[in-house]
């Protein structure tokens, strides 16, 4: 275990030096400045990791590796970027972010430019494949933008049921994640069905990786997490313990949210969900999923 930490940091930091390494312009900085901010953040990288592995253990060359694996993070980020105005949130990776920090259409003009750059990185990929890596490459952020609309389209709406939520979070979190795993099949030209088993596994890890999210959302602080919080219930989003939560108790969540101050509501939400045993339920949830998810790359 200690020396797969080592690789995961050892990768970790060869993606933070490409990054810094990533030939950015310094003119025009409305543009650029906020663009060197993101990209130099300290994200966790876990999707550009996930790349990493799966390209080492079919012994790709690690040059085609990084591009991938950039391109995916940059991917993210922009997505990042445009959740966050919408979302108003104010704190992700533990800085400011850029809609914060500058204004909204800094933001929006950055994420722009971020996810130019990942398809400029992309276009570098040699050999016979790397146009369908493209075009998956493509769909997925398609598939990552539905998943956003679902999410903003489900705010307040408490019609929302569980097969909904799951719906839009295989599409906004599993889809990237499942590119992060697969690209580098497509791009090593393996056979469709090894494909299918990585693309499963990271879809399902995301799925359950979403959901451990919205529990931290609920049970961590901003400290441990390095974003803002809170953000999910002032928003009025749909998460599986808040579905649960209005289908099980909907007058006393109902009363709940509406009579909670800004300042106690997170407390408030907490403790309930904790004395429903919803909570626990969600991490029971959640582990279902990164079960599935093991037995998905065990196929491969």
């Amino acid at each position: 275990m200690n020396q797969f930490k080592e690789l995961i940091g050892f990768i970790r930091k060869e993606i933070n030096k490409s990054l810094k390494q990533l030939p950015i312009p310094v003119k025009p900085r409305y543009l650029y400045d906020p663009i060197r901010y993101i990209i130099r953040g300290k994200g966790k990288r876990l999707r550009p990791i996930l790349v990493h592995l799966i390209g080492r253990a079919y012994k790709m060359d690690p040059d085609e590796i990084m591009k991938i694996a950039l391109s995916i993070e940059l991917l993210h980020n922009f997505t990042l970027i445009h959740d966050d105005i919408m979302d108003n949130d104010t704190l992700r990776h533990g800085k400011e972010t850029i809609h914060t920090k500058w204004d909204n259409s800094s933001a929006i003009l950055a994420g722009d430019g971020v996810y130019t750059i990942a398809q400029i990185i992309l276009n570098k990929l040699s050999g016979l494949n790397s146009n369908k890596v493209s075009k998956y490459f493509n769909d997925v952020t398609l598939e990552i933008c539905e998943g956003q609309a679902l999410d903003k389209e489900y705010e307040n709406n408490y019609l929302t049921n569980e097969q909904n939520y799951l719906e839009m979070v295989e599409k906004k979190t599993g889809a990237l994640l499942g590119a992060s795993a697969s690209l580098p099949l497509i791009q090593n030209g393996n056979d469709t069905l090894s494909i299918k088993h990585s693309n499963a596994f990271g879809r399902l890890l995301g799925k359950g990786f979403q959901i451990q999210d919205d529990v931290l959302e609920i049970t961590s602080d901003e400290k441990v997490m390095g974003k803002s919080l809170e953000s999910d219930i002032f928003e009025g989003k749909q998460t599986i313990m808040f579905i649960k939560a209005n289908n099980r108790y909907q007058k006393r969540w109902s009363d709940l949210i509406s009579q909670s101050s800004k300042t106690t509501i997170k407390e408030n939400v907490s403790s309930f969900l904790h004395e429903t045993g919803i909570i626990n339920e969600a991490q029971h949830i959640a582990k279902s999923y990164f079960d599935l998810s093991r037995k998905s790359i065990e196929k491969l």
